[in-house]
């Protein structure tokens, strides 16, 4: 009797849409569909009295009760400022994420039958420190052993490669989500799965399009009512706009033109929106995206990458026409539309599957070897050839799984950091910079070191700022990073001047990062992982996983 794979699903929780899969008998990418047969979920929630309700049903709600329902959540990942108030308790974007999460993992257990625990979420990749770990959270609130945090468009590339026949090339994937844009350049080999650079804006997406929709209308109802009201202020009102401009852009998708009903304060007026139109009003949304390629793309000549081979478009948005229309001019070349709305969720789900048949592999190279993956964490990467093929073997045989699947599990897939980690230290000229130990494009996992210097004698401690921010330079200004976390380093006393403490960044594979500051005269040394002030932690992370608890997701 065969050993069953353990299986790790693979959900894309979107800014606007939701879905999750797993990696079937056959080793193929299934997505799950929810309890109303639907393949993808609304990312909204509706606050209906003691119940969530997630889904179709809170979409609607909105109409109703505006005040009650929150979309686009995914936005406000990891700000610190965000919450939302409702029947006097507040709500933080993780926990009402993890009510997302919730509804497609319970639906996809009624559908199969199987309890979902192991997870491997998706985020954007140019997601920071902050929504990263407001990611995971999300995960850990909603009941999840959450075994990655994987970037959308790796995820994609991760599909892509398991289906194209075609090996050794260089892919460009461009992500146009519901709330997110990444741009990333891929290179798939046979044995490897490397990012090369990512760029973009997790605060363009399909909204900012549906949201010039409804800036067009606000000005045809003032201009055919004479009204200088702002007819937005009213919630009910941008909520029946925000649901009509989605719609218009859909139907525009496929139809020249489109007719659009506003009803506002007893008035209600009647708007033809054309394709052309909309394509005006939004056209510097879609230069953006251009130039955010563009940008990239000089990041990635700078690593040797002058050219790519295909251009895979995911992402629901890519289905309006103008933006393949725009990019195969910009590039001269004919762009791939590539299963946008289920790419991601299946490539997390593929990654999931190759985390599970690792997880076999491991074990049994530590029992062949009596080596110990816990102090060796590239085990695999350092096991002969002879005994790997010795385990995969085994592996396939005791499993069921075909031999080349479990040799496809072992490919390798290395991501890059979206941004550049540092630290504010003084100049010589005693102004503070920030010095980037890590920088933007590196591939991760990555560990670095500095030394940097106290500035006066008997100091007594060491505050240790650590700050993020986008640029490739090695020495940024201090007002062009945001402060991520901090760090107290204690110095023994009566230090001279100019007494060194070394400083070590260490990223891993999904974007945790851990520093780790020596005083090198006496070796004191403080540690800090970065959980930040901007995610929800202590007594406020505990209520709310004892609410998930109690709470029923519908």
């Amino acid at each position: 009797m065969s050993e069953p794979i353990k299986k790790i699903f693979g959900i894309d929780l979107g800014t606007t849409y939701s879905s999750i899969a797993f990696v079937d008998e056959y080793g193929k990418p299934v997505i799950i569909p929810n309890a109303e047969n639907q393949r993808i979920t609304p990312s909204v929630v509706f606050f209906d009295g003691s119940e969530i309700v997630v889904g179709d049903v809170a979409k609607e709600s909105a109409k109703l009760y505006p005040n009650e329902v929150v979309s686009f959540i995914k936005r406000s990942m990891g700000e610190a400022d965000y919450v939302f108030e409702y029947d006097n308790k507040t709500y933080r974007p993780e926990e009402i994420s993890s009510f997302i999460l919730r509804k497609v993992a319970q639906d996809a257990e009624q559908t199969i039958g199987e309890k979902v625990r192991d997870v491997v979420i998706t985020c954007p990749a140019y997601f920071g420190i902050n929504e990263r770990e407001a990611t995971r959270k999300a995960g850990e609130i909603a009941g999840f052993n959450v075994r990655q945090i994987i970037n959308e468009p790796t995820a994609a590339a991760i599909a892509y490669g398991t289906v194209q026949e075609t090996e050794n090339r260089t892919v460009l994937v461009y992500d146009l989500g519901g709330g997110t844009f990444d741009i990333t350049m891929i290179d798939i080999q046979e044995n490897s799965i490397d990012v090369i650079c990512t760029g973009g804006d997790h605060n363009l997406g399909g909204k900012d399009w549906d949201d010039r929709i409804v800036s067009f209308l606000v000005q045809e109802f003032q201009r055919q009512t004479g009204s200088t009201e702002d007819i937005l202020e009213d919630p009910d009102t941008w909520q029946d706009l925000q649901l009509s401009a989605e719609k218009s852009k859909k139907i525009l998708s496929q139809r020249d033109k489109t007719p659009i009903s506003i009803t506002h304060g007893g008035e209600r007026v009647k708007v033809e929106l054309g394709r052309n139109k909309f394509e005006e009003i939004s056209r510097d949304l879609l230069e953006r995206t251009v130039s955010l390629t563009h940008e990239m793309l000089t990041e990635a000549k700078n690593k040797g990458y002058e050219r790519f081979d295909e251009i895979i478009m995911v992402g629901g948005s890519t289905r309006m026409p103008q933006i393949p229309e725009r990019i195969r001019r910009e590039f001269n070349m004919e762009p791939r539309m590539f299963d946008p709305d289920e790419a991601i969720a299946k490539g997390a789900a593929i990654y999931g599957w190759k985390l599970s048949l690792n997880d076999g592999l491991i074990r049994r190279i530590a029992e062949k070897t009596n080596r110990n993956p816990d102090a060796e964490p590239d085990i695999m990467e350092t096991t002969p050839a002879n005994i790997m093929e010795e385990v995969v073997r085994q592996m396939s045989e005791e499993t069921g799984v075909t031999l080349s699947a479990v040799r496809r599990s072992t490919i390798s897939i290395n991501d890059v950091t979206s941004k550049s980690f540092g630290v504010v230290a003084r100049r010589p000229n005693n102004s503070e910079a920030v010095f980037n130990l890590i920088l933007k494009n590196t591939t991760v996992p990555v560990d670095t070191k500095r030394s940097f210097y106290t500035p006066e004698a008997n100091q007594e401690r060491v505050l240790i700022r650590i700050m993020e921010n986008e640029s490739t330079d090695k020495v940024v200004p201090v007002e062009h990073s945001a402060e991520i976390g901090t760090a107290v380093l204690v110095l023994p006393a009566g230090l001279p001047e100019d007494s060194p403490v070394e400083i070590e960044f260490q990223l891993n594979r999904e974007g945790r990062l851990l520093i780790t500051a020596v005083e090198t005269n006496e070796f004191r040394k403080v540690t800090a992982k970065i959980e930040t002030r901007s995610v929800i932690q202590g007594k406020e992370l505990e209520e709310a996983m004892a609410r998930s608890q109690s709470l029923i997701v519908h």
